[in-house]
């Protein structure tokens, strides 16, 4: 009996949620709705068995987050996370993980087929979320359940990259530097540091007073709601935002195989018939739910959201910054500010140029697209995205001179005040 293609991706998913449940029920840790007692993020002041005992209790007590807020970076491919996430990796105070949902997506669905991409990328969303809540109570035991081999005796030499945490590359994690040696380079960090001993890293997280992860794997932020209301977490978001033609032309030079087709456009002049136009419209449609529910202030996102635009950031990276850490209630290290003066100043060596490196002439590098891409790809862009650019004050060219003249700036100035 033939099968429908519907019925086909019906199975799959179906395989994939059986895949997700059995990870959860079998090899991973069950999760305690009150988190371990620890002095950082706990005024108790408690002994082990008479908190136990108030578990069994009370469990859904709320206990004191004050001292330790949990940052997360939502945002998308090539829209300048790994520069963000620098801002906090910097800070003696923060535990930060570098895109730990890689290790879900490449389990759940290890390959993402375009057609399906909308549908599979939400099988994942429940799988996230856990993983998110568990890393954000320090157990990165949870990981395991989706590093592949998994960890033996908690240790893994395949957590996906080790080296752009600083944390995970420095004592009692790692002890190959010393304190004194300042920035250490991701490529360092892998090469000196022996495997990633979670235990270790656990430690790590706990002497810590803050926890910020960035991902690409979350579409809007209302998918992080349930996270967002659960007051143990005190978390705070940070939706990173950029002009989608920049995230466009970013994406074409990066990922060449997978954007081959827009490359075939933007040297012809002709649109290919079979060009995936999902690889655009997607980041426009996120942008304007996840912004849309941001802007409309809805009480659970209260104190909790703040969104930032790339070019703000770019053009002016420290006083952004400062606004950041205002709204998040961190101090300022000199040790954050050293970073931001050293890698946006522009650089013509080739480490500058890594599609991950945070190196860069961040002013130049906002609106550099206007020199890569053709007006027609551009006026595309902007007849599917208008919502999504007048929202967030992306000016619309109308003419391939408009777009190369670099004296005039596509960028309003606008200020989006945090809801508080």
């Amino acid at each position: 009996m033939q099968c429908s293609w519907k019925a086909v991706i019906l199975l799959a998913l179906v395989s994939i949620a059986i895949q997700y449940t059995a990870i959860r029920t079998f090899t991973a840790k069950p999760f305690h709705m009150c988190p371990v007692p620890n002095p950082l993020n706990c005024g108790l002041g408690q002994d082990v068995e008479s908190f136990d005992r108030m578990c069994d209790e009370y469990p859904y007590f709320n206990y004191n987050s004050s001292r330790k807020t949990h940052i997360l970076i939502l945002a998308t491919t090539r829209s300048g996370s790994s520069f963000v996430g620098q801002l906090f990796n910097q800070h003696s105070d923060v535990f930060y993980l570098f895109e730990p949902l890689y290790h879900v997506q490449t389990t759940l669905i290890p390959h993402l087929s375009p057609s399906r991409y909308a549908v599979e990328r939400r099988v994942m969303l429940g799988a996230s979320r856990d993983l998110l809540r568990s890393l954000y109570n320090c157990d990165l035991y949870f990981l395991e359940s989706y590093i592949k081999p998994q960890p033996a005796n908690h240790t893994t030499d395949k957590l996906f990259r080790r080296g752009a945490s600083k944390a995970l590359c420095s004592m009692p994690v790692c002890d190959a530097f010393s304190p004194n040696d300042g920035n250490i380079e991701e490529g360092d960090c892998v090469r000196k540091c022996a495997s990633l001993n979670l235990t270790l890293a656990t430690e790590s997280c706990r002497e810590r007073r803050h926890v910020a992860i960035k991902t690409v794997r979350i579409p809007e932020v209302n998918d992080l709601k349930a996270l967002i209301e659960d007051p143990r977490l005190n978390l705070k978001v940070i939706q990173l935002v950029r002009d989608p033609r920049g995230i466009l032309s970013s994406r074409i030079e990066t990922f060449r195989d997978t954007y081959r087709l827009w490359r075939i456009w933007r040297a012809t002049g002709r649109k290919p018939y079979n060009l995936d136009l999902t690889q655009l419209t997607t980041v426009c449609d996120d942008f304007l739910n996840s912004v849309s529910t941001g802007l409309s202030r809805p009480a659970w996102l209260r104190g909790r959201y703040m969104l930032v635009r790339y070019e703000d950031l770019a053009r002016n990276p420290l006083q952004k910054t400062k606004e950041v850490y205002e709204f998040l209630g961190l101090s300022l290290e000199k040790s954050v500010v050293d970073w931001i003066h050293n890698n946006t100043r522009g650089n013509n060596d080739v480490s500058a140029k890594h599609k991950y490196g945070t190196l860069r002439d961040s002013a130049a590098n906002a609106e550099s697209w206007r020199l890569k891409l053709s007006h027609d790809i551009v006026d595309y862009t902007q007849t599917v995205c208008q919502h999504i650019l007048d929202e967030l004050g992306y000016k619309a060219v109308n003419s391939p001179e408009e777009l190369k003249n670099m004296s005039l700036s596509l960028i309003e100035d606008k200020t989006f005040i945090p809801f508080l």
